[in-house]
């Protein structure tokens, strides 16, 4: 069973930074979830995207054997630290 992990928490403030996301997230050939209170949503979908409420940070999560990839290294200018 997979295991999955938080690898860091961002903030999307535009909707072109939800579009650039999105972007470089189909780019993994691995899942990303993101996740805010109850919500998961699939990161490779820009309409589950704007279901989120972003105007507060969301976790960006993938399974547990991805989470050192360095693919991640791409979404860290949307890292927010709190």
């Amino acid at each position: 069973m997979e295991t999955i992990k938080t690898v860091m928490r961002i903030k999307l403030d535009s909707i072109d930074d939800v579009k650039e996301f999105v972007n470089r997230a189909t780019m993994c050939k691995f899942n990303i979830d993101l996740t805010s209170d109850r919500y998961v949503i699939d990161a490779k979908s820009i309409m589950g995207i704007f279901s989120l409420d972003l105007s507060k940070p969301i976790n960006l999560d993938v399974d547990d054997e991805y989470s050192n990839s360095m693919d991640l290294v791409m979404f860290e200018e949307w890292r927010v630290n709190d």
